[in-house]
């Protein structure tokens, strides 16, 4: 791995405290954690985890770069969408994992232009860090908005309208298995020599036996198997009474994520703007991701009792949903004003940028398809 930016002192000093917890968590479960368990404390540990402590995570301070913090066209396409929903249903919004809250501000400013704004719009974020930076830049963004904005402390029992989920699916908790002498075995985290270390024990969790077990993966195979990701859907389904549930992520379809040649998986790591394959380094100070598996998504949605509405790459989705009409509102003329916007959608929109491995799914109950945002471009046939 090529020499990352060194962390500040203090910085250093809270990845420090993180990976001590750990080490008594590990210590204290005699000498050995699955890999999801390590990914959720680095992650959501309260005051300490990635996403529970105060850093720039998003944006160019931070150390990647969300859609809506690319573009203010991606939420005012993706209004489009949520537009369609909420005249179906007469519902509001429940976004999880709302980052700086910039999509909810584009969503509610571009809605309100259409003449359909929600009666509510509720957030579900884990981290009371970037719940006060939500808060606090949506009462500086769109003030009159602020008194229909509610946090929820957990999962509504019931909804009606829309759940979106952007760039969230990827950040959930997940387990690493290895297949080796025929066996599954689950890839876990210890301590030698003072620091983590990968290792690996037969695969007891009865969920993830099942799931591995679907896979037809050879000798020496690695990979990621989320069964967070899968849950969510599925308590989000089963709490959803009319409505969509939409996500966009980055995934595949289960055939081609578990492809012979993606032998080591899809586990990534960000910090300020490098991405490199080592989940231990710097605990707390960067992001872990996983590519997500659309097909468990799709099928823990209909175990819930939602139709699959839809499944298409995001720039089919950008498009469908209008983003060329938004950005032919600018005069190309105005080469200031164009310029930017024009760039901004070639990298939502390019199979070499986001446009292609970044996917969106919908997933509903009693709603009519055609949705919009998947009227061309569909790839169920891939799930």
């Amino acid at each position: 791995m090529a020499p990352l930016p060194a962390p500040s002192p203090e910085a250093q000093r809270h990845s420090e405290r993180l990976a001590a917890l750990i080490g008594e968590e590990i210590a204290a479960a005699g000498g050995w954690l699955p890999f999801a368990r390590f990914m959720d404390l680095a992650l959501y540990a309260p005051g300490l985890g990635y996403y529970a402590a105060g850093a720039h995570k998003l944006g160019t301070e931070g150390d990647f770069v969300t859609a809506p913090e690319l573009s203010v066209l991606f939420g005012r396409a993706l209004a489009r969408q949520t537009a369609q929903v909420l005249e179906a249903t007469g519902g509001d919004i429940l976004e999880i994992g709302a980052g700086t809250g910039k999509l909810a501000r584009d969503l509610l400013l571009e809605l309100e232009t259409l003449g359909r704004p929600p009666r509510r719009y509720a957030i579900l974020e884990a981290s009371p860090d970037l719940q006060q930076r939500q808060h606090d830049f949506l009462a500086r963004e769109v003030p009159h908005w602020v008194d229909r904005v509610e946090w929820l402390a957990g999962l509504p029992d019931t909804f009606t309208g829309l759940i979106l989920g952007n760039e969230l699916l990827d950040a959930l908790p997940a387990h690493v298995v290895a297949w080796q002498d025929g066996k599954i075995f689950e890839r876990g985290v210890a301590v030698e020599n003072g620091k983590f270390a990968w290792r690996e024990h037969p695969a007891e969790n009865p969920a993830l036996r099942d799931a591995a077990r679907k896979i037809d993966a050879a000798d020496g195979y690695v990979s990621e198997i989320g069964l967070a990701a899968p849950d969510l859907a599925r308590a989000l389904g089963e709490r959803l009474e009319r409505g969509v549930l939409l996500f966009l992520d980055y995934g595949f379809g289960r055939a081609e994520y578990y492809h012979p040649q993606r032998r080591q998986g899809t586990l990534m790591c960000h910090y300020r703007h490098h991405a490199h394959g080592d989940p231990f380094y710097l605990p707390g100070l960067q992001d872990i991701t996983v590519h997500v598996d659309f097909s468990a998504i799709a099928e823990a949605g209909m175990v819930a009792g939602l139709d699959l509405l839809g499944y298409t790459s995001q720039a089919h989705f950008l498009l469908n949903c209008g983003l060329t009409d938004l950005l032919a509102e600018v005069s190309p003329l105005d080469a200031a004003a164009y310029l930017p916007l024009a760039n901004q959608a070639q990298r939502l929109l390019s199979p070499a940028e986001m446009g292609e491995l970044f996917k969106a799914i919908a997933l509903g109950r009693g709603i009519a398809p055609p949705l919009s945002g998947f009227a061309r471009g569909d790839k169920r046939y891939a799930l």
